[in-house]
């Protein structure tokens, strides 16, 4: 608004961080010519200009909470500053209505009461106007604009009409009203204001003065400033167009047809361009030799002003969609940073893939089925990288992605179910009875893990509707909401229960082993029991920036469950008993170079410690979830863990019927279905302000972008800290280990594809989407859809990165730890 130009998709990172504004803009030259400005209100205008302000109060404009002191804080000097004259320019940003849409959407309770406090600011400005033009004062201009608007749910960021539609109301330009004007930008207003203020537009801006502004003027006030602007655009124009030759364009065509009073401006981009601007300024010329006589005509000046208008329009046009391009040299290098990371960890996967799977004769308890042939389910996998890639190119399907993750992660729970029930048949027909009964009873627990893998997702999917087409139509969440609070209340409270006693099950059913293990399990229990707690109690009032005990409540669940999780990965392999026991080989698929290993290091203590630290991993993170997400999203999180449970147990019954990499790379999937099910989409309006705000006594922009972060990457994270109870629960013993492997060969094979596989498919999908970005950088689209998804795209490799780190760093730590406490191996 103030510079006119065209900020980049990564402004809204750099909101974050705000520093001072480099570019030419209003304040900047109001400063100049000597004003004395006034602000009161977001402090983003305090790190922007810096020094330019006599008087200034700022308040944050991220603390969310607040709907209250924000607003009140600025209205408070109103009267005071409205009552002295010793400033030219008085800027009240008001947050209010922006926290309150974030908080409860624009239907809230709190809309209502928040818009007629608005109304009597702006009734008490204007009656100041009044009277100050009354006593002589001169007159005043009162501009009151919106930057944004919101969906129903209260956010912003996307390209729908509720969120671009925003108001710009001038009083003040002529006496008498005019209540309707033509759609304008946002960049037009900084040309207007310098114009109808007298000082130089912004030499980057690439907005058109708004014509409604400027009716009032005489006509030769009006061609002027559309002149100006004209000469500003044309600087820019030459800037991007080296050797533009508007000075000496032959524009045959519009002398041509001058006498006729028709122009044929249907040239290249550049030559276009010229002969709209030679058109404007030729009958501007015209005009001003004609005034004073009897020849000159409201025609000749609706001429020339419309023919500024279409230059105007036209060269704000090509410049703003010139504002894509970007450094080609540094783009390139950028790319092939990318894509020769992607072959480094491709190639890394391979090679584990040829030394596991090729590296000697693979057994299998499926007679059917070769672990070193391809198998259907290994194509489909990769060809969900080949299907996410090819639909990035076009915008509907980015809006609408969560319709893809569903139906190839519900295709993929069908060639589970096929798999499996081949399984059964060739069980049936090649087995003894007693193998038979026991291999037929794990295939049709698979089978159950299958169905429920499929019932949660269809549930899931239809939970938020999602994207931007069809984000109207009718799904679970909205018909919750509209059965009444006390529904969403009791299915949460029901949920949540469901969700702490599946975790509190899951470490209470293993055996007793040392203080370290009560620990853990009493420091889970006190804050499943303080998250209930809360949600009962205080949820209701999260919001409230003067509920002291509900944020402190928080804080005491954020350090004990911060404490339990660090404090059990840290402690307990060096507290672990070591078993006694020893695997005899009762079973022939279990290579006597695995018992071996077996003997020289404790890996029955490796999965013990990684299982009860993988459970630590998930607890923590569902507390964090029903405590920071949505009331409406506490099912979600309850489905999620239960998938996340039936993919573990389905995988770690199933031996050797799957490679290792499918079954992660399912996992990563199920990450990402899950992701638009709780409601995410690729437009920024979907990101929970408010929710990263719970616990936070005082703004803090660490702190909440950390938290804002738990809460939009829930599923991606939750999936990749559960794999390390994958890795703790999946049978090895059946790869085949090289002759000269040690136990650190072995740690490799339990993590190596849980780390690669993430990786490889993430900085895929990353690679390519910068390709097409860079492709698509003059689309139509290109800021509203994909800049937005490529935010989500390297927020998700950071996301990917930290979560490969965490299973990383825990399994080799725990390892190490392990190692250093080995005794002597026991013998059978």
């Amino acid at each position: 608004m103030v510079s006119g130009a065209i900020g980049g998709f990564l402004d809204v990172a750099f909101n974050f961080n705000t520093q001072a504004m480099t570019d030419d803009n209003l304040l900047g030259q109001f400063f100049k010519i000597g004003w004395k400005m006034v602000m009161l209100g977001d402090e983003t205008w305090l790190k922007l200009f810096p020094g330019l302000f006599k008087r200034h109060d700022g308040v944050s404009s991220f603390y969310v909470k607040d709907t209250v002191q924000v607003d009140q804080n600025v209205s408070r000097h109103l009267g005071d500053e409205l009552s002295k004259n010793d400033w030219d320019l008085l800027i009240l940003h008001y947050l209010g209505l922006d926290h309150v849409g974030h908080i409860g959407g624009r239907n809230s309770a709190l809309m209502a009461p928040k818009m007629k406090e608005m109304d009597e600011v702006v009734k008490l400005i204007h009656s100041s106007i009044n009277q100050s033009q009354g006593n002589g004062q001169g007159r005043t201009l009162l501009m009151i604009v919106s930057d944004h608007g919101m969906t129903e749910n209260g956010n912003h960021g996307g390209s729908t009409y509720e969120e671009t539609d925003t108001l710009a109301l001038f009083i003040g330009l002529r006496n008498h009203v005019f209540d309707y004007a033509s759609v304008i930008n946002q960049i037009d207003i900084a040309p207007t204001l310098a114009l109808l203020f007298g000082v130089p537009i912004p030499k980057n801006n690439v907005g058109v003065l708004i014509r409604e502004a400027f009716d009032s003027l005489k006509e030769d006030k009006h061609l002027r400033a559309l002149e100006l602007n004209s000469w500003q655009l044309l600087r820019l124009l030459q800037a991007q167009l080296s050797g533009l030759p508007c000075r000496n364009f032959p524009c045959d065509a519009f002398y041509d047809h001058q006498s006729s009073g028709s122009t044929d401006c249907n040239h290249e981009t550049e030559d276009m361009l010229c002969c709209l601007y030679i058109e404007a300024t030729t009958l501007y010329t015209s005009w001003k030799s004609k005034r004073g006589f009897e020849s000159a005509s409201t025609k000749d000046y609706s001429s020339a002003a419309a023919a500024y208008y279409k230059f105007l329009k036209s060269a704000s046009e090509w410049l703003s969609r010139r504002s894509t391009d970007k450094p080609v040299k540094l783009l390139a290098l950028g790319l092939a940073t990318m894509f020769v990371s992607t072959v480094i960890l491709s190639s890394l996967m391979f090679c584990r893939l040829r030394e596991i799977y090729h590296g000697g004769k693979q057994q299998s308890l499926n007679l059917n089925d070769s672990m070193n042939g391809w198998s259907l389910d290994e194509t489909f996998i990769l060809s969900v990288i080949l299907i996410l890639v090819s639909s990035m190119t076009s915008s509907s399907m980015v809006e609408e992605e969560q319709y893809i993750w569903y139906f190839l992660i519900s295709t993929f729970y069908l060639l589970l179910l096929r798999k499996t029930a081949q399984s059964l048949c060739a069980v049936r027909f090649q087995s003894s009875f007693f193998t038979q009964n026991g291999q037929s009873r794990e295939g049709y627990f698979r089978m159950c893990f299958v169905f429920l893998l499929l019932t949660s997702g269809r549930v899931l999917r239809g939970w938020h509707q999602g994207g931007v087409n069809w984000t109207s139509l009718p799904d679970i969440s909205k018909w919750l909401e509209q059965a009444g609070s006390q529904h969403v209340k009791s299915l949460q409270l029901i949920s949540a229960f469901l969700v702490i006693s599946i975790g509190l099950f899951a470490l209470f059913s293993i055996e007793s082993k040392g203080k370290c293990f009560q620990m853990v399990r009493l420091s889970f229990l006190i804050s499943g029991l303080l998250v209930l707690l809360h949600i009962t109690k205080y949820q209701d009032y999260t919001f409230s920036s003067t509920n002291y005990g509900a944020t402190l409540l928080v804080q005491i669940i954020y350090a004990i469950l911060g404490v339990a999780t660090i404090g059990t990965v840290v402690a307990l392999p060096w507290v672990i008993p070591f078993s006694t026991s020893k695997i005899c080989p009762t079973d022939n698929t279990i290579s006597p170079l695995f018992l071996s290993i077996h003997e020289k290091f404790p890996l029955v203590e490796l999965s013990d410690s990684l299982y009860v630290i993988g459970w630590a991993y998930v607890q923590c993170w569902c507390l964090l979830q029903l405590l920071l997400q949505q009331p409406i999203n506490t099912t979600p999180i309850l489905l999620l863990l239960l998938q996340i449970l039936a993919g573990t147990l389905y995988f770690a019954r199933s031996g050797t019927h799957h490679k290792e990499w499918v079954e992660i790379a399912a996992f990563y999937y199920l990450g990402m279905a899950g992701h638009f099910a709780l409601g995410n989409t690729n437009t920024l309006a979907t990101i929970d302000v408010a929710g990263a705000f719970i616990g936070i006594s005082s703004h803090s922009t660490l702190l909440s972008g950390i938290l804002m972060f738990i809460i939009t990457y829930a599923s991606p994270m939750f999936i990749l800290l559960s794999l390390v109870i994958y890795i703790s629960m999946k049978n090895m013993a059946h790869l085949v280990i090289p002759e000269k492997a040690g136990p650190g060969d072995h740690l490799m094979m339990m993590l190596g594809f849980s780390c690669l596989v993430p990786l490889v498919i993430n900085s895929i999908l990353l690679t390519s989407y910068t390709v097409v970005l860079l492709l698509m950088q003059n689309h139509l689209f290109v800021w509203s859809v994909f800049s937005p998804k490529y935010l989500y795209v390297c927020a998700t490799a950071v996301c990917t990165y930290i979560g490969v780190f965490i299973v990383a760093t825990t399994g080799f730590y725990a390892y190490f730890v392990l190692d250093m406490r080995k005794q002597k191996p026991y013998s059978c």
